[in-house]
């Protein structure tokens, strides 16, 4: 459910008013994550790699207050709920967006995730959920990346989470990840520390 609020009456007056009409609003941030413990987690559960990290994503956006308000047609609105959306190759080789509901219970989002992304990669049909905050993601597995820059439009001022193949070494596994925003939503302070809270979030799964 989403509801409308008044910038006046929460923390981002000031970030409404500097940035709203800005041509250029969206902040991109990048942080080398140590993901050494979902890589082993997944091996145990058999669970895929991409799916622990948009179940963490999805929990450490789920404590973020800022990632709960987005800025929508010179309106902000606070969602009180969560979704990841992630990017989905379908049977005839396209790409479709397919919405997932975070839930704190990992096993019933992977089954979510499975049943969902399965049924979008067969029908090659975009699925989308109302009243949820979605948070964007990409991975673009095929290649080590250092940084990703997505591109800016405004039919899409949501957040996104972007990575590309993770990095092996003797003792760890790392992965740069880029988190792109619209400053209405977050300042800098907000987003480095919600990297912080999704690098804690994946130690602690």
């Amino acid at each position: 459910m989403k509801t409308e609020v008044q910038p006046q009456e929460t923390n981002r007056a000031f970030a409404f008013e500097m940035w709203m009409t800005a041509p250029m609003p969206m902040v991109t941030l990048v942080k080398t994550m140590d993901v050494s413990h979902l890589l082993r987690l997944g091996r145990k559960n058999g669970i895929k790699f991409n799916t622990l990290m948009c179940w963490c994503i999805g929990k450490a956006a789920s404590e973020t207050e800022e990632l709960h308000l987005l800025p929508e047609n010179g309106k902000l609105y606070r969602y009180d709920q969560i979704a990841i959306n992630v990017v989905v190759r379908n049977r005839k080789g396209g790409i479709n967006s397919c919405d997932i509901p975070f839930t704190t219970d990992i096993q019933q989002f992977n089954r979510n995730y499975l049943e969902l992304t399965t049924k979008v990669a067969e029908a090659c049909q975009s699925s989308f959920l109302d009243g949820y905050m979605i948070v964007g993601t990409s991975a673009m597995i095929q290649t080590e990346l250092d940084c990703i820059v997505n591109q800016y439009t405004d039919k899409f001022l949501n957040p996104m989470v972007m990575w590309g193949k993770y990095r092996k070494s003797w003792f760890r596994t790392l992965l740069p990840v880029s988190f792109q925003f619209h400053h209405v939503q977050m300042d800098g302070g907000d987003a480095a520390r919600f990297l912080e809270r999704l690098q804690r979030t994946i130690y602690a799964l």
